[in-house]
């Protein structure tokens, strides 16, 4: 059992495992990596198939949450494509992360996320951190989580986020152009104009708004922030890699509605980036025999997180943070 002096000097993937251990447990599968694409893209067909079949209210809002979680499914498959663990070839790699993953949406490269990234695992939680403001505002006030809450299902901070990068495109070097905005635009505009054909063919043309751009501007930023959140907003420690990351334990319909593709088990991410998501349960059952449970930052469900993020007993804001779009995965560069 480790204790916690002992515990505060793993800050390596070799202080904790051994060699065979980060071999076995950063072994990539292309068959599993193409069954996580799958597996998303089915959900979401499914779910636009259901709501196509038995139109109402109540099973379009379902419908709403379950694509706005799969659209941050997504992103988190792409999560690993930019750490080079989704594929073991590279190029089929960042092939299915642009054209798979990234760009149904606004996103399209999987290389600036990646080079943006990387600087979040190199300073994470320190002054060099360029996610550090995604934390740094908590904890807060119950009313102001609230505000941002409701600014996520109402679409306001969707349009701003979407705004912002499709404004990007048009000002590459801060000057417009229409022809670098066509050009970076044009592949994800023909594929919503898919997308909504596949809609139109069905007879119910305004389902694509329903079940894709709305999920999107509200659903979708909603369990970004929950998960930007959970991961490293009030931890204990900033310095610790056992305590600068969380992990959350996610049940079953945390994991269908929030937290999808094992993303909750995030320190373990931090601790062993080469461990495809797939991996992660495993290397969290590892630590855990290892007797390092007591010092690791876990708690039980997003409840809890956000009861931690927002307290009853708020006692005054911290330092003031200027808020800028969730650049915390990947879809978006």
């Amino acid at each position: 059992m480790a204790t916690d002096k002992e515990s505060s000097l793993l800050q390596k993937p070799a202080d904790i495992f051994s060699r065979e251990e980060i071999k076995a447990l950063s072994a990539r599968s292309n068959l599993r990596g193409a069954g996580l694409i799958l597996h998303c893209w089915a959900t979401i067909g499914l779910t636009w198939f259901i709501c196509i079949e038995w139109t109402h209210p109540a099973i379009i809002l379902v419908g709403i949450a379950i694509v706005g979680t799969r659209q941050l499914g997504l992103a988190i498959i792409g999560h690993d494509a930019a750490h080079h663990v989704l594929f073991e070839n590279r190029q089929l790699n960042d092939w299915a992360a642009e054209w798979l993953l990234n760009r149904a949406l606004v996103g399209a490269s999987i290389t600036p996320y990646r080079n943006y990234h990387f600087v979040h695992h190199r300073h994470t939680q320190q002054a060099g951190d360029p996610d550090l403001p995604l934390s740094a505002p908590f904890p807060t006030s119950r009313a102001s989580l609230r505000r941002k809450i409701i600014r996520d299902l109402t679409g306001q901070t969707g349009f701003k986020q979407y705004g912002a990068t499709i404004k990007s495109a048009f000002y590459p070097d801060d000057e417009f152009s229409l022809h670098a905005g066509v050009r970076r635009l044009a592949p994800n505009f023909l594929i919503n104009l898919a997308f909504l054909a596949v809609f139109m063919l069905a007879g119910k043309w305004y389902l694509y708004f329903l079940l894709w751009i709305v999920p999107a501007l509200t659903w979708h930023s909603l369990v970004s922030r929950i998960r930007n959140i959970a991961e490293h907003a009030v931890v204990p420690d900033n310095d610790d890699r056992l305590r600068n990351t969380r992990t959350t334990i996610a049940s079953w319909p945390e994991r269908m509605l929030l937290a999808p593709y094992f993303v909750n088990y995030h320190l373990e991410h931090h601790l062993l980036v080469s461990a495809p998501c797939y991996r992660l349960p495993a290397v969290h059952e590892l630590l855990k025999s290892k007797g390092l449970m007591s010092h690791m930052e876990v708690r039980q469900g997003y409840a809890e997180v956000l009861r931690i993020a927002a307290p009853v007993n708020f006692s005054g804001p911290p330092p003031k943070y200027q808020e800028k779009p969730n650049n915390s995965l990947p879809g978006q560069s």
